[in-house]
């Protein structure tokens, strides 16, 4: 007699995740982009296109990953004050942080005084004041820019704080609508789990970016500016990493018992993007569908992820400190402490929206020092030889300190499933590459009970 288990059907084969092949490319990219860069410097200039196209295609999908994130994350939470405490709750660390990243590059800057000894060029002086006009932008104008000129130009104005805007107002309108939103909320999740279907098949371009960013960046700058700016360059490096593993990661443990170094290393392709173009902007999609993955609550991953792109910016105010001190040591004119905490509270306004592009925090630093101390922007052009391998630190700092801080509020607010942390930070729930988002936990708000959703709410409002 056969048993019913041998007649039934033998069950598919499981699709093996070939994606590790693809961060092998881009490793191997890197590498022979290095190549090219010092062998044929002027033929690689020519293949920046291949990484500003990548980036840009990147660049694309933000938009509708941030607004269907927040929209699915909003719209599941019946209280818009509950909203607003998770908001003010990370919008009050990342201003806590950002102080103590100042804090620390200007102890470090004013121990080292890595700028001393330099020489200024009249080439070097122009290109500090056309930096300046492209960063002279003030308070008034930057909250201005978060509102946009129309509903569609939040997607295709590039600016991270006007999708958010556009997708708090939908979130809350989906609340006010009750049940009648739900089939409303169901179908942005459908096409969240499209656009990232859509963004998997984009990253398989990844190796071809990396490539001609890599190459680019080597042909351009060439190893002179390298010796001779080596200083600020270890100094910024090793602050960045201090930061990262001296204030990042016991505040990691000691809150919600996660171990930094696991983290990274759950996070490993995304540094090897972020390294290889630059620019944090191409982990942000990954990082939302990482950390959902990792068991923090699609409303704490919405609202901080996107918020801290903009404003949870370490690794930025790490640079502007000791670019700033390393400029004045230069020029002759250093700064007594007064003027350099006058002048970075500035930066730390300033800077916010430039995260993710390459190039911003050098514009910032410029328009800064034009308002402030117009004498140092002759300076600006010192490090512009070398400000695209420090912004390779910027984004990876910047980075690290979004990842961690998703986990941080939602430890604090209690939506982290820590349980789940550990199975995926050991290697026993593996993230899906192929989809990235994970079925199960990245269900549709929509569709969960009433119940649930109602014992979810009850957590977060006793948190």
């Amino acid at each position: 007699m056969t048993s019913a288990a041998a007649t039934a059907p033998a069950a598919p084969p499981a699709k093996r995740d070939r994606s590790h092949l693809l961060y092998l490319a881009v490793i191997i990219a890197v590498a022979l982009g290095i190549a090219v860069g010092f062998a044929a410097p002027d033929f690689a200039k020519e293949l920046k296109p291949l990484g500003t196209g990548f980036v840009n295609l990147i660049k694309m999908m933000i938009a509708p990953i941030i607004f269907c994130t927040i929209v699915t994350g909003v719209g599941s939470i019946r209280s818009a004050a509950k909203v607003g405490k998770l908001g003010g709750l990370a919008l009050t660390y990342f201003i806590g942080m950002s102080f103590v990243a100042l804090a620390i590059g200007l102890v470090v800057g004013n121990v080292l005084h890595p700028g001393q000894g330099m020489h200024l060029t009249e080439s070097v002086k122009q290109v500090g004041h056309t930096q300046a006009a492209s960063g002279s932008e003030g308070l008034v104008d930057f909250l201005l820019s978060i509102i946009p000129t129309s509903f569609a130009s939040a997607f295709t104005g590039g600016v991270v704080l006007q999708t958010l805007l556009i997708a708090l107002l939908v979130g809350f309108a989906i609340q006010s609508m009750g049940k009648a939103g739900e089939p409303i909320l169901r179908g942005v999740g459908h096409i969240q789990k499209l656009v990232f279907r859509v963004l998997t098949m984009i990253m398989w371009a990844a190796p071809v970016g990396a490539f001609g960013a890599i190459a680019a960046v080597v042909g351009e700058t060439g190893v002179d500016a390298l010796k001779a700016l080596g200083t600020i360059m270890l100094a910024f490096y090793i602050t960045c990493v201090l930061f990262v593993g001296v204030v990042l990661g016991p505040m990691l443990w000691f809150v919600a018992k996660v171990n930094l170094f696991k983290l990274l290393k759950y996070l490993g392709r995304e540094y090897l993007l972020i390294l290889s173009t630059s620019s944090s902007d191409v982990a942000l999609p990954r990082l939302i569908a990482k950390m959902e993955h990792l068991g923090v609550s699609r409303p704490v991953v919405g609202i901080t992820v996107p918020t801290g792109y903009s404003f949870n910016l370490d690794g930025t105010m790490i640079y502007l400190t000791m670019a700033s001190l390393f400029i004045a040591d230069a020029m002759g004119q250093p700064l007594h402490l007064g003027e350099q905490i006058t002048l970075l509270l500035f930066m730390m306004v300033a800077s916010k929206g430039a995260a993710g592009v390459s190039g911003a925090g050098l514009a910032t630093l410029a328009g800064a020092l034009q308002t402030h101390r117009p004498a140092l922007v002759d300076g600006v052009g010192l490090i512009v030889g070398i400000d695209r391998f420090m912004s390779e630190a910027r984004a990876l700092t910047n980075f690290s300190g979004n990842a961690v801080a998703t986990v941080l509020i939602g430890a604090w607010t209690k939506e982290i499933d820590k349980a789940r942390v550990e199975e995926v930070l050991s290697g026993r729930l593996p993230f899906d590459e192929k989809t990235l988002l994970d079925d199960v936990h990245g269900a549709v708000p929509a569709a969960e009970v009433p119940e649930q959703r109602e014992e979810g709410e009850k957590e977060l409002a006793s948190a």
